[in-house]
């Protein structure tokens, strides 16, 4: 699609920087050579919307036989979402799904009641050093969602909204934004986005959304006259019209938010829940190991491994 009037900012005011209400500088953390940065959950922030976990995988660079290689593990209580910018990794999870997560696609995993699933770069055909660059993130099912049963949904980009105008590209990964709704069907009201704006070029964040953030993955964004790197993640007041302004080398942003929950979540590991009642059963099952016949299986085709359960 090209020019979309709702693409075009205002003049911002003296006032805007005011609306940023949480400034994050996520944690880094080496994985031996591969390097994580979290900016959800953070010390004043557990969520942007239903946008609960926010992890930087990368930029790294992969040598044959040696990247990612997360062995199956469980969730509950939560949607994922892993958005590659560039690489690919191997997704295996206990419905059976079997599909390489590439640049730009879409790949929604809903745990609900329970999901097991595993992440690896084991491409056999991969003869060169692979650059992976990409971003994870978890949303938080509403609590008449997270009992539901899990699911798991594949868009291709070309399937996706993308809205060009000038000096600034949008492609809308999830929910609503700019008057286009994306394709994947999600169980509370949100939005999530890739940016990439040239130098110089503005653009105002959605304002029909309770709670919005930005992060910068790339580049840097102007607020109001003040100034934000890579890395860094902006949640800004509710209600308040604000445009960003990319740097002078561009910018790349992620854009996201949505209604709140009916109230916090606990996690622990790799669960989300609404009660620690929840977390507790979901603890037990897991380590339990029945993947016969108990709450979680192993995926097909990579059932032979699997993380166990922390000890806390």
């Amino acid at each position: 699609m090209s020019w979309n009037p709702a693409l075009d900012p205002h003049c911002p005011t003296g006032d805007e920087v005011d609306a940023i209400d949480t400034l994050i500088v996520p944690r880094a953390r080496d994985l031996g050579g591969f390097e994580v940065r979290r900016a959800l959950p953070a010390p004043r922030r557990q969520m942007v919307g239903p946008f609960i976990f926010f992890d930087q995988m990368g930029p790294a660079e992969f040598l044959p036989s040696r990247g990612l290689d997360v062995r199956p593990h469980p969730h509950i209580g939560l949607a994922t979402i892993s958005y590659l910018y560039r690489g690919r990794m191997h997704h295996r999870d206990s419905l059976g799904t079997d599909q390489w997560i590439e640049p730009g696609a879409v790949n929604w995993m809903v745990a609900g009641h329970g999901i097991t699933h595993s992440e690896r770069t084991d491409d056999v055909t991969q003869k060169d050093p692979m650059p992976f660059f990409g971003i994870q993130t978890w949303v938080a099912l509403p609590k008449d969602h997270e009992d539901r049963a899990p699911e798991f949904v594949h868009a291709a980009p070309s399937e996706l909204p993308f809205l060009e105008s000038e000096g600034k590209e949008v492609r809308l990964i999830l929910g609503s934004a700019y008057g286009e709704t994306a394709p994947v069907q999600t169980a509370s009201e949100m939005f999530y986005a890739d940016v990439v704006l040239q130098a110089g070029a503005g653009i105002p964040l959605p304002d029909n959304h309770e709670d919005r953030g930005v992060y910068v993955v790339e580049g840097s964004v102007t607020v109001a006259g003040q100034s934000y790197e890579a890395g860094q993640m902006m949640v800004f007041r509710p209600g308040d019209s604000v445009s960003l302004h990319a740097g002078p080398q561009g910018a790349r942003l992620m854009m996201l938010g949505g209604e709140t929950l009916e109230g916090p979540r606990y996690i622990w590991w790799n669960f989300v829940a609404s009660s620690k009642e929840r977390i507790e059963e979901a603890k037990e099952a897991w380590r339990r190991e029945d993947w016969a016949n108990g709450r979680f299986h192993l995926p097909p085709g990579d059932d032979q491994e699997f993380i166990p359960a922390p000890n806390r």
